[in-house]
């Protein structure tokens, strides 16, 4: 291989998005081989057409069949995707060289302020989109997540254009909200001539990360995929080059994705999100909308877990007797204390809420930059209480919630560099931050019976490490049984100590594991 610098061509569309994110990559690529790498802008047919959703049009390849014919005729080099544009039926002649890291392949919902602070007394919402999963899951579940009154009615209308263009409708009150991913802002966020454009566009704005539970975005959504012709006249150096810039988690998600979406009959007109996140050694799927007026509805672990052959009759759950629907041993032993906590003279900026128990010392906080629960049901619980959260850590630990939080877009809404305040129990600790504890927890006597139960007991849910360590102390034997956890801090904790369980994307999943 010669040591030359050689100058390739990229194929990439002329949007804003489309051009800063084929420039980060050419940066990128520069840095990794010292070679030269110049943009060529292509105007396609997704571009030009922007009066009407793309799954009413006749065809497909939308965004691509422009510069597909351009690698074909060998005007370009190289061309950059979103990779969700690219259907699974690709030209034979192309070569799939890298699919790059995507950081956030979250859908995220912006609301104008003026909206935002009137929603306790409005009959309607309308949430700007053009995709058909987004139509579907946003008109079924968002009322959920939006703190208003009870039943207000979530309506969406169509919205095409690029990010600018779409944010303008929005700021010109043609829609009360809209939802865009959130990795194609993230990209606009991070480079420093997109920012000053996006800047004066988000100031009247608020947002909210919609959770991928009930909002799971496109298959191999937030990724790019970067495309060379098959056999070019260099020895494959291109290739070698391009392929630099794989990241294995990535595709590990996205192909998996990208195969559920084809299981459900693929295409743009598909209303069905599907997103796939690598947490451990194991993999969370969730798969959300509609196929031919079928629900679809799955949530789901995949990964090497821990066999259990014996009795699934007689099954612990770790939560209070009140929030068990079915007969089975719940924890009658921990109870949860409210402390007098007083936030009225904290200087809040980032505030994260554990626990539905932390609510009542929340209303007492001033002010707060942002709010973040620790997953779904906690953010719901908030949001009837008329509080607008950010995000959600959808169970998967302050890790994935630090995550969120370094988000260059949100530094624009909300400042850089946040200190982050957790509202949590008497014991929790945090690797950031400040701990505030807002409730305690406290062992309770249980009856004999209670405790025979308990011992007849062979499966164990944990909602916590610490309820673990308590139980075992009332009852030593259970260290022998099954043990099954959610996929966050809890089973983060078993793992450390070393001791075996089999993690469960939702409590859900565990019960029908239950009863297989």
């Amino acid at each position: 291989m010669s040591n030359s610098k050689k100058h390739y061509k990229i194929g990439t569309r002329g949007s804003l998005l489309a051009l800063t994110q084929c420039t980060q990559v050419k940066e990128e690529l520069e840095a990794l081989t010292g070679d030269e790498f110049t943009l060529e802008v292509i105007k396609t047919q997704g571009d030009i057409i922007v009066d009407r959703p793309l799954w009413q049009l006749e065809g497909k390849d939308f965004f691509t069949k422009e510069l597909d014919q351009a690698l074909v005729e060998g005007s370009v080099d190289l061309v950059v995707h979103s990779y969700k544009d690219l259907g699974s039926d690709r030209p034979e002649e192309f070569e799939l060289a890298a699919i790059t890291k995507r950081a956030y392949a979250e859908d995220i919902l912006f609301i104008r302020k003026d909206v935002k602070e009137k929603l306790h007394t409005m009959d309607k919402l309308i949430v700007g989109t053009s995709s058909p999963r987004r139509i579907v899951n946003i008109e079924k579940s968002l009322s959920k997540y939006i703190p208003a009154k009870k039943d207000i009615a979530v309506e969406t209308k169509m919205l095409r254009g690029n990010v600018n263009t779409r944010l303008a409708k929005l700021n010109d009150k043609q829609y009360d909200a809209i939802v865009l991913a959130w990795a194609g802002i993230e990209r606009l966020a991070i480079c420093d001539k997109a920012k000053e454009d996006l800047l004066p566009l988000i100031k009247d704005l608020d947002f909210m990360i919609l959770p991928h539970g009930d909002f799971p975005p496109a298959a191999s959504q937030g990724a790019l995929a970067i495309e060379c012709k098959k056999g070019r006249d260099d020895n494959g150096e291109l290739l070698e080059k391009l392929i630099k810039m794989n990241d294995k988690t990535t595709i590990s998600e996205v192909q998996r994705e990208r195969s559920a979406f084809t299981g459900y009959g693929g295409g743009c007109h598909l209303a069905v999100g599907v997103h796939v996140k690598k947490v451990g050694d194991f993999y969370l799927h969730t798969h959300r909308g509609s196929v031919d007026d079928k629900v679809i509805s799955v949530s789901t672990t995949e990964g090497a877990f821990e066999t259990f052959e014996g009795n699934k009759k007689n099954v612990f759950i770790g939560l209070p007797k009140d929030k068990m629907d079915d007969d089975i041993l719940c924890d009658e032993y921990i109870s949860k204390t409210l402390l007098n906590v007083d936030l009225s003279d904290k200087n809040l900026e980032d505030v994260f809420a554990t626990s539905n128990y932390t609510i009542p010392a929340l209303k007492t906080a001033r002010s707060y930059k942002a709010l973040f629960a620790a997953g779904s049901k906690t953010l719901q619980q908030l949001t009837k209480e008329g509080f607008w959260v950010n995000g959600s850590s959808e169970g998967l630990s302050e890790d994935y919630l630090n995550h969120m939080r370094s988000s260059a877009l949100l530094s624009l809404f909300l400042g850089q560099k946040r200190s982050l305040t957790a509202l949590s129990n008497d014991e929790a600790t945090s690797t950031e931050g400040e701990v505030l504890a807002c409730y305690q927890r406290e062992t309770l006597k249980v009856s004999d019976q209670y405790l025979e139960r308990l011992e007849k007991c062979e499966v164990f849910f944990w909602t916590s490490f610490h309820q673990y360590q308590e139980f075992t102390k009332l009852c030593p034997s259970i260290k022998k049984k099954f043990h099954a956890t959610g996929l966050g801090k809890t089973y983060k904790k078993f793992q450390e100590e070393g001791i075996r369980v089999r993690a469960f994307a939702t409590l859900s999943e565990f019960k029908e594991w239950i009863n297989k």
